[in-house]
């Protein structure tokens, strides 16, 4: 758990001085560093799409796992519940910057590996390099988001923690091409909320958050036989 631990104080501190920062930058740069922070999320999750499309094993799954998350989302209404709760004690902003922060530090392939690597080889490189690129993102977010963003770290020590008590069971299936799909389908979440960033459109990211769950489920339903 070590590199976990390393990982969740990264976002912490990174926050921290971010939040600092954002005292001093006037309106007009903390514009810019919306829309910077747009085109890093469109860009980050559009590489991680290009990057595992072409070793899918099952090039229709995240198709599948987009539409049946979103309905499934959509009619818990995830997105509506979840800005309620943020906005009602932060500005209009932050429910948005929070929810590209969790997608951001939590779907990725160092962020899903690294526990995996953690637990079965006491390997925590990827963690540690996993925390470091955490730092700078938490510090930019937080620098246009505020403070807020550090609630995001943790959601990663859950995350990463999960996995790691799980490791044991989920390496079989990431061997079997899990992390592909994941990374696929977690790339056009983060792609979504860059849009929804730049204002193109409200995607309403988190309603599709149930798309994650679904290639996991596949897996193991094809595990089964």
């Amino acid at each position: 758990m070590l590199g976990t631990i390393v990982n969740t104080a990264a976002i912490l501190v990174g926050s921290t001085i971010g939040s600092i920062l954002k005292k001093g930058i006037q309106k007009e740069y903390q514009d810019a560093m919306y829309t910077a922070m747009g085109l890093s999320a469109i860009g980050i999750g559009m590489n991680a799409v290009v990057s595992n499309m072409s070793d899918s094993r099952y090039p229709v799954l995240f198709i599948v796992s987009l539409a049946a998350g979103s309905l499934f989302g959509t009619a818990l209404n995830l997105d509506g519940r979840f800005q309620r709760m943020v906005n009602r004690h932060s500005d209009g902003n932050l429910g948005q910057g929070l929810a590209t922060a969790v997608l951001m530090f939590c779907i990725g392939t160092l962020s899903i590996l690294g526990p995996v690597q953690s637990a079965l080889k006491g390997d925590n490189t990827y963690l540690f390099t996993n925390a470091t690129l955490d730092f700078v993102t938490s510090m930019v977010l937080s620098s246009t988001y505020g403070i807020g963003i550090a609630f995001a770290a943790l959601i990663l020590f859950w995350w990463q923690g999960t996995i790691y008590l799980f490791a044991s069971s989920l390496s079989g299936l990431f061997q079997n091409g899990l992390m592909t799909e994941l990374s696929i389908v977690g790339g056009f979440l983060i792609a979504a909320s860059g849009i929804g960033i730049l204002k193109i459109k409200d995607c309403k990211t988190l309603n599709m958050l149930p798309a994650l769950l679904v290639p996991p489920v596949f897996f193991w339903i094809c595990s089964m036989f």
